[in-house]
């Protein structure tokens, strides 16, 4: 089973490479860009393991490794 993680910056957290990355598209002619944020994005190969038990290990390891969840949230797909 293959699960996606999608970790971003909670709102308000100042985002410094997004704003970098607005500028620059700004720049190059992308005047319609109002503003962008930038995150993770992870992917997890799990074995021998479905369901709610891999959902419920794979907030461990967000919690624990892949997101600082003081500043940052996640989601997850299986």
């Amino acid at each position: 089973m293959q699960a996606k993680i999608y970790v971003t910056l909670k709102k308000g957290v100042h985002d410094p490479q997004g704003e970098t990355v607005s500028h620059a598209l700004s720049s190059m002619g992308y005047g319609e860009v109002e503003g962008v944020r930038m995150g993770k994005y992870i992917e997890v190969d799990l074995k021998g393991v479905e369901g709610e038990e891999a959902r419920r290990r794979l907030n461990e390891m967000c919690e624990k490794l892949l997101a600082n969840t003081v500043i940052e949230s996640y989601r997850i797909e299986l």
